[in-house]
């Protein structure tokens, strides 16, 4: 198992070809697609023929720095979700988004501060990254308040994707939140 960060309770680790139940069922959470898909499951397929591959795509693409991470936590190693930081697909190396999806079993217990917060610090302490930034809807007052909490600033109100349309409070469209090295030293 080649593990990506640590901290005080989880490991992030590279997915491997072996993981796809686990994306499996934490996409087929309703709950969980609240805010993504309006609470319909991913099928199967798409997650083991593209999801998948492309997650694993991600690591030999950024050498190994940057893409989408198992989450699992260290006192017995239950899967509880994922994180990533990496840039846009053909964007610049040095902005990248910061994000998470988590089982509902974690959700309330600080792991999604937690494990952004190591992300956060890596990237700007390690990996030469200028910028990280994140997006969600409106609506979602848990992750917004996740990235308050990280010190990242309200910078923009953005549409509502077309795939997106029918996704509760998709009215109301998104927001995207940023922090800059500059800002983290400062803080």
């Amino acid at each position: 198992m080649y593990v990506y960060l640590e901290t005080e309770r989880l490991t992030l680790r590279r997915f491997t070809a072996d993981d796809a139940d686990l994306l499996i069922e934490l996409d087929s959470d309703p709950a969980v697609m609240r805010y993504l898909s309006g609470g319909e499951a991913t099928a199967p397929e798409i997650v083991r023929e593209r999801q998948l591959p492309s997650i694993v795509a991600g690591y030999e693409k950024w050498g190994g720095d940057l893409g989408l991470f198992a989450a699992q936590e260290r006192d017995g190693g239950a899967f509880i979700g994922w994180f990533c930081l990496r840039p846009e697909p053909d964007g610049p190396r040095h902005e990248a988004e910061l994000g998470y999806r988590l089982r509902q079993a974690a959700w309330g217990r600080g792991y999604a501060t937690e494990g952004s917060r190591a992300l956060l610090h890596k990237g700007f302490t390690e990996l030469g990254v200028r910028t990280i930034w994140a997006e969600t809807m409106t609506m979602n007052r848990g992750s917004r308040k996740v990235m308050e909490k990280l010190g990242m600033t309200l910078t923009d109100h953005i549409p509502t994707p077309p795939d997106m349309q029918l996704v509760e409070g998709a009215e109301h469209g998104g927001v995207r939140y940023e922090i800059t090295a500059e800002r983290r030293d400062r803080g």
